[in-house]
């Protein structure tokens, strides 16, 4: 194995730094973005040793362009991505006295950033699946209950405590979420049924006796002190939305998304749920309000559209001039009731509608002694 150039040496340590603050998955891929970089550079400026010759070209600009051209094509969202933990090191590197120039990436290096709306799964889904979850009453469905019901990150529900539940005073409790991926934490509101479910998950996993003594007393635990993982959450959740009846499989994230909507729909305001799911920046709460409106667009067309099939008047378009004279005046005589009842329906008082009523009645006997003279002249 090669030796760590004095350039990838400085750039590891500044991994090692982040770690100390982010969580193992974000590290993760920040040293797979900083892999590629580094690959980029070995290959095509080996004499690159030091983070004072980094330039913003060639070495920025000509790693830019291999990004683009790599096979198979990378999609713009990674390579954004990429991009953004490269800078973050860069900036984190010039803040600690790295001799580095401002500009090696600029903004108008990004890709445009797709519009990426979070997928809530839908009311009757939400309804169907938690039915299901409570049916099976297990530890993974009580894991995927308190999800939903506290809009968490898949990682910060598998990092809480077994106190995380908190006494506020008075009729006042609280779970408390830990450090989460944007490394903030926060206190999110417990009802009665959370406080239920987190004491039916206490039953489940077992006593605190199973677990090592060097083991971190985590809530989410099987009775032999085993940590639950992530996919064993994912796996169980994709079952139980199908046998639920779920219109698609649902992924774990997408229960934090339908918490936040459902937030929205009832009320809460932006800011609230803003600190309720962890966000430092109100605009990354702010595409929520695309989900409801869209949802609510949606709703509205539907909505129009069982009002077109209620109302929707018949075809006059055939005149008795090319067609027979009877059908003629029973299709006459059919839109006649049709606006009739219409105007029934909008008045307020009874005895009016009465009057309608019996004259949409004698419309309709007219019509049926026209159709059975019709026939009988057949």
């Amino acid at each position: 194995m090669n030796p760590l150039s004095p350039l990838e040496r400085i750039f590891q340590l500044q991994i090692q730094t982040l770690a100390t603050t982010l969580q193992p998955g974000t590290i993760g891929y920040y040293q797979a973005c900083l892999n590629r970089f580094l690959r980029y550079v070995r290959a095509a400026h080996p004499g690159l040793l030091s983070p004072a010759q980094l330039r913003r070209d060639p070495h920025i600009l000509g790693w830019l362009h291999s990004l683009a051209e790599e096979t198979p094509p990378l999609s713009r969202r990674t390579r954004r991505a990429c991009l953004m933990c490269v800078r973050r090191l860069l900036e984190d590197l010039i803040a600690n006295g790295q001799p580095l120039p401002n500009d090696l990436l600029l903004r108008q290096d990004f890709p445009p950033r797709d519009l990426y709306l979070p997928q809530a799964i839908s009311p009757d889904d939400d309804a169907r699946l938690d039915r299901q979850l409570r049916r099976t009453d297990d530890l993974l469905a009580n894991a995927l209950l308190l999800l939903r019901g506290t809009g968490m990150r898949i990682g910060e529900c598998r990092r809480l405590r077994t106190d995380c539940l908190r006494h506020l005073g008075g009729e006042q409790w609280a779970i408390h979420v830990p450090l989460g991926k944007l490394h903030t934490e926060r206190w999110v509101p417990a009802d009665d049924d959370l406080r239920r479910i987190v004491a039916r998950i206490l039953s489940l996993r077992g006593g605190a006796s199973n677990l090592s003594a060097a083991s971190p007393d985590w809530l989410l635990t099987w009775p032999d002190g085993r940590w639950v993982a992530y996919d064993a959450l994912r796996t169980f959740l994709k079952q139980a939305s199908l046998l639920a009846g779920c219109s698609a499989p649902v992924r774990p994230h997408q229960l934090r998304h339908t918490y936040a909507s459902s937030m929205l729909r009832a009320g809460v305001s932006l800011p609230a749920v803003k600190e309720l799911l962890g966000h430092k920046d109100i605009r990354m709460t702010m595409v929520y309000i695309l989900v409801t409106q869209t949802d609510l667009q949606q709703q509205y067309r539907l909505a129009r559209e069982k009002m077109a099939g209620a109302y929707a008047l018949p075809d006059m378009s055939t005149s008795a001039a090319v067609e027979p004279a009877i059908p003629a005046v029973s299709r006459l005589l059919s839109t006649a009731r049709h606006l009739l009842e219409m105007y029934r329906r909008q008045l307020d008082h009874t005895h009016p509608q009465l009057k309608i009523r019996r004259l949409i009645n004698r419309l309709s006997k007219v019509g049926d002694e026209l159709a059975s003279f019709d026939r009988a002249g057949k």
